[in-house]
């Protein structure tokens, strides 16, 4: 009996975490392409003292961000790509402490907004470093 909900919880599990692997890959596609859709929403929240390279940077972390969307949907490379979206969350953290030390306005966003982001890259570090193997 024990053994029976044993794999019960497995099976969740691994049902969970396909399920929110296709969503990170969505998730992480569509913003990705989005740096290049409208790269100048993205350029307003790179700090100033990276100013000089803003667009750069953008258009750097979204392809980070597409590529590695579609690597964490393939066993092969999902343990790359896990560590490739930890890398590219680390990267771009520098932003999302500048828009909420500018309490949203960088974004136009509000200040709560901009404060609530910053625990939510932990969370996405978390979620993809669960998906590294």
């Amino acid at each position: 009996m024990a053994e029976d909900s044993s794999i019960m919880s497995q099976i969740t599990i691994n049902r969970i975490k396909i399920i929110t692997m296709y969503i990170m890959s969505i998730f992480y596609i569509s913003v990705g392409i989005n740096h290049f859709v409208d790269p100048d929403w993205f350029t307003q929240i790179v700090p100033p003292y990276l100013s000089r390279y803003d667009l750069e940077l953008v258009y750097i972390s979204g392809v980070c961000e597409v590529m590695f969307g579609v690597l964490i949907l393939f066993k092969k490379t999902r343990y790359y790509a896990a560590w490739g979206l930890i890398l590219t969350l680390a990267a771009v953290f520098p932003a999302n402490i500048y828009l909420a030390q500018s309490d949203g306005v960088a974004m136009g966003t509000s200040a709560a907004i901009a404060w609530y982001r910053l625990p939510f890259q932990s969370l996405f570090i978390v979620l993809a470093y669960w998906h590294r193997g």
